[in-house]
């Protein structure tokens, strides 16, 4: 075991719940989650329905709505607000742009289902691909700096995305828009879309306040589920996302350069990363550096993931603080590899940003393909694309971790000799059946285990 450790054996009800900075218990991070979730208010809107039909809209599974879509928008949009309603059937559409004051909603038992024709998906728009600012296709639902939207019903977004897996990890035009972002190329330069191959996202806003995100299921997105860009006051609740069997890299939720953000009640079953917070990559997230912060994930269930239930990063060069997740359950069936980590945090030398401020409590796991905490400085996905930038990594706190089953460690921490993790609390929780049995620790400091135990043992 490589690096620093103290075990505590009394614990101390501040030293468990707060960091200890130059020997000194810091109150209780948890205080500060009720202002933030004071500050997140879900947008309201006028009581009055757009309907898609009543625009040319047809749910027969066949007749192309984008333009009725646009049109329902529009009205509602010019009215003061209100719903765009779907309702009775499946409606074939291209992209839908939202407005300032619009309630998309897809009743129980309605359907979106997403063309598979890349040109409904144009002109290209202000977007963000992998951590890198471009214009690109729009998301199958776009928003640009708009104020009070949503999306909301108990109906489906089918985004048909293994139509477009063909188009893989983005070949030639990914190498191009790295090598953009390196270069500090003008963003109204980075133009792609029409003949090019990065993916788009099922639903994206950029610069928008005051957005609901309720009571939907997402299935076979063709990349990223949902992600919100540079937005602030952001409500995800009861949603169910079933990302697998669409176009690869299929995250869940990933707020990138967000603040005030609330994630709760609803279950991932995700081909990616089940919730992922980012703030940009390398160079280019360095440029924007906007953080990802005050952000608070409660009350879900992570059904699988090929890698994290719960992550940061990689992209995050513009930092990320303030993170809280609490009482969520991973691998609540109980079945061997259905999710790799409950908790992963992963950057690398090229990214830069601090990541810090980060707390967890009350999270259940069963069943773990690797060790059920690991945060990485060394993430091989990361790629290079600029200079050299170490990251910082620190003050964190994981409480009443209940987790049965990992194939490898408990607690995995991977840093950088030239900075290294450090303040991390791992306090009350209990690790069992830990195939490679305790922790390990490379390059970490004050990294401490009071009143955690590893298969019957002290930490």
């Amino acid at each position: 075991m490589v690096g620093s450790r103290r075990t505590f054996f009394k614990v101390s009800g501040l030293a468990a719940a707060g960091m200890l900075v130059h020997g000194t218990a810091k109150a209780d991070p948890w205080d500060e989650v009720d202002a933030i979730l004071a500050r997140i208010k879900p947008p309201a809107f006028p009581d009055e329905d757009f309907d898609v039909t009543a625009y040319g809209g047809k749910a027969d599974g066949k007749t192309d709505n984008t333009a009725a879509f646009r049109k329902a928008v529009e009205a509602a949009n010019a009215a003061g607000g209100g719903r765009v309603v779907a309702k009775g059937g499946t409606f074939l559409t291209g992209g839908i742009t939202l407005l300032s004051n619009v309630n998309l909603f897809v009743d129980k038992g309605a359907k979106l289902l997403f063309s598979p024709d890349q040109k409904k998906y144009l002109p290209v728009v202000e977007t963000r691909w992998q951590g890198i600012e471009c214009l690109n296709h729009q998301a199958f639902v776009y928003a640009n700096k708009a104020t009070n939207i949503a999306i909301t019903g108990g109906g489906t977004l089918d985004g048909q995305g293994q139509t477009w897996k063909p188009w893989g990890s983005g070949g030639s035009d990914w190498s191009q828009l790295q090598k953009w972002g390196a270069d500090g190329t003008p963003v109204a330069q980075r133009k792609l879309g029409d003949g090019h191959k990065l993916r788009p996202n099922l639903i994206q806003f950029v610069s928008c306040e005051n957005i609901l995100i309720s009571g939907i299921t997402i299935e076979r997105p063709p990349m990223w589920s949902v992600h919100p860009v540079k937005s602030r006051n952001i409500t995800v609740e009861g949603v169910t996302i079933n990302s697998r069997g669409g176009g690869g890299n299929n995250d869940g939720v990933d707020p990138e350069c967000c603040t005030d953000v609330h994630i709760k009640d609803s279950t991932f079953n995700t081909g990616d990363d089940c919730i992922a917070i980012k703030s940009g990559r390398d160079v280019d997230g360095r440029r924007v550096n906007m953080p990802s912060q005050n952000i608070v994930i409660e009350n879900n269930k992570f059904v699988f993931s090929n890698r994290g239930a719960i992550c940061i990063g990689s992209e995050a060069s513009g930092g990320a603080r303030n993170i809280y997740a609490r009482n969520c359950a991973v691998n609540q069936a109980n079945t061997s590899d259905q999710l790799w980590y409950a908790v992963f945090i992963k950057t690398s030398k090229y990214r830069g940003g601090v990541v810090e401020n980060v707390h967890f409590r009350d999270i259940t796991a069963n069943k773990l393909t690797k060790s059920p905490v690991f945060i990485t400085l060394n993430y091989s996905g990361s790629g290079n694309s600029g200079p050299v930038v170490n990251p910082v990594v620190r003050n964190m706190t994981f409480e009443r971790l209940i987790v049965a089953g990992s194939k490898e460690y408990a607690v995995e921490i991977d840093g950088l000799s030239a900075s290294k993790v450090t303040n991390v609390i791992v306090s009350n929780s209990k690790f069992t059946a830990i195939s490679k049995g305790g922790n390990k620790l490379t390059n970490s400091q004050n990294i401490t285990f009071p009143g955690t135990t590893v298969n019957g043992k002290p930490a």
